[in-house]
């Protein structure tokens, strides 16, 4: 049992002590009391330090997922229309009809094939109308695909030699329903490329739909080889958008990851407003930059803050889309902070009058407009010159700051822009495809999808064919051993189609 202390003793047993013994139980108490207050203050203390300490590493940690995920464009509105101000709502606009679409009467087109559908019955009770007189109603137009096909269209090509007195040699003729030495024709393969870039199919979805529909019973390893095949005749044209591309006064470039054999790649594209270029590689450094547009480019490189885009020396505006993104993150994540919402709306301000002045560039003199210029750049400066800003803040003008020297670069360009948007809206094909197949099976297959796609998406910018110049190119390889190119396809893609249907 616990023995009684000083402070448990009776009224009686305190008076029968002496005034010394008293005073120094007081004081031995007194010590007591206070070691037990420093032990609780300690204590306190402690525990203070490790909330500090977790609210830091929360905060960190909050920090850090903002700056992983913020990157991922949320849509392509402007950056100023997200942030719920109201705004005055728009009429819509009465869509045109298309034709071909479901939606516009076909009274204009001729009908190919009529049907009568007699009425034997009636489809209510079943009584027998076939004795009876009726009348035809107008009719209406419908319009259809062929149904999947039972089997395929087989053809056997039986060429024919002749010896040319003028060559002194034995030459042959050239069926052009397939590439030589190949057993798909010409179209099977011109839609099963379409289906793997355009439509962004894996390989066992192009197989499943062509077995299904078209009859052709081929392995997804044929269908690969074919697609390799034919990035490597197309080839010639693969260069020529990469020399269109580097000749470009504006580029904007992007990448995004890949997957070859389940390792890690990348997936760089390289665009101006004509063509695309796609380029498959393991690095995601500058050496590949380098690769495709030198140590020195003349134009401006509009991009993201990527540091492997900082080492070649050009013109660069940073993608400003980026930077709100980032911002509106922080603001979302800490909206008792106020600061740094007024901080987004002064830096977005700047950036709109920055658009504005470019704009209106040919209503000034150079010198009105640099000096315009040199104002909004200061205005820049000031806003990153923050009084006393909160850590939060803090980190928001550092990133920033970074950016400080190519934030205003596109007001000096005619045609350039303030964010990187169309980098993203070019390498979303590759997302897409990524997403669907998980990527390339070898280093062939990355090449291939690369080749193919950057003919594509450059047919897609000048409004042209795919499927039409491929057939073009692939007929003139047959006939010539080369492709045609993009360029003699835009000259005379016409009098070409012509001539193959003819």
């Amino acid at each position: 049992m616990k023995s009684k202390g000083p402070l448990d003793w009776g009224r009686k047993e305190l008076e029968a002590l002496s005034r010394a013994k008293l005073i120094k139980i007081i004081v031995d108490q007194r010590e007591i009391f206070y070691a037990r207050i420093y032990e609780k203050e300690k204590r306190i203390n402690e525990l203070t330090e490790q909330l500090v300490c977790l609210n830091q590493q929360r905060q960190e940690q909050k920090r850090k997922e903002i700056n992983r995920h913020v990157n991922e464009p949320s849509s392509k509105k402007p950056e100023w229309d997200k942030d719920g101000n109201p705004k005055k709502k728009k009429r819509k606009k009465k869509r045109e009809k298309r034709p071909g679409c479901g939606n516009v009467k076909k009274t204009d087109m001729e009908p190919e094939e009529i049907h009568h559908i007699p009425l034997d019955c009636c489809p209510d009770c079943g009584t027998d109308l076939s004795g009876r007189k009726g009348r035809e109603n107008s009719g209406r137009i419908v319009e259809d695909i062929a149904p999947p096909q039972d089997k395929t269209i087989l053809c056997k090509e039986i060429e024919e030699s002749k010896w040319c007195p003028r060559c002194k040699k034995t030459v042959s003729s050239k069926t052009e329903k397939a590439l030589p030495g190949s057993d798909i024709g010409l179209n099977a393969t011109i839609e099963m490329a379409y289906l793997w870039v355009m439509s962004a199919l894996s390989l066992p979805k192009i197989q499943a739909l062509v077995q299904s529909f078209k009859a052709i019973a081929i392995s997804t390893a044929g269908i690969s080889r074919i697609m390799i095949r034919l990035s490597g005749i197309l080839q010639p044209v693969y260069d020529e958008i990469l020399a269109n591309v580097q000749q470009g006064a504006r580029i904007w470039a992007d990448e995004t990851g890949w997957r070859v054999k389940g390792k890690l790649w990348w997936l760089w594209i390289f665009a101006n407003e004509r063509s695309a270029y796609y380029w498959a590689d393991k690095s995601r450094g500058s050496p590949v930059v380098d690769r495709f547009l030198g140590e020195v480019f003349y134009g401006i490189l509009i991009v993201d803050g990527w540091h492997a885009y900082t080492k070649i020396v050009c013109t660069k505006q940073t993608c400003m889309a980026h930077i709100f993104r980032k911002i509106r993150a922080f603001i979302d994540a800490y909206p008792q902070y106020r600061s740094i919402m007024t901080f987004y709306l002064k830096l977005r301000r700047i950036i709109r009058d920055g658009k504005k002045l470019q704009k209106q560039r040919s209503e000034f003199d150079e010198m009105a407009f640099q000096r315009r210029l040199k104002a909004l750049q200061c205005k820049l400066d000031e806003l990153l010159r923050w009084k006393n800003p909160n850590h939060i803040l803090w980190d928001v003008i550092k990133k920033v700051h970074r950016q400080k020297e190519r934030i205003l670069t596109f007001v000096e360009h005619d045609g350039a822009t303030y964010h990187n948007n169309y980098s993203e809206y070019i390498i979303k094909k590759g997302v897409v495809k990524r997403k669907m197949s998980g990527g390339s099976m070898s280093k062939d297959g990355a090449i291939a999808y690369a080749c193919i796609q950057s003919i594509a998406m450059t047919c897609q910018l000048r409004n042209m064919s795919f499927h039409g110049f491929l057939k073009a190119s692939l007929i003139q390889y047959i006939r010539t051993g080369r492709p045609m190119l993009l360029a003699e396809y835009e000259d005379g893609g016409t009098e070409v189609i012509e001539k193959m249907a003819a």
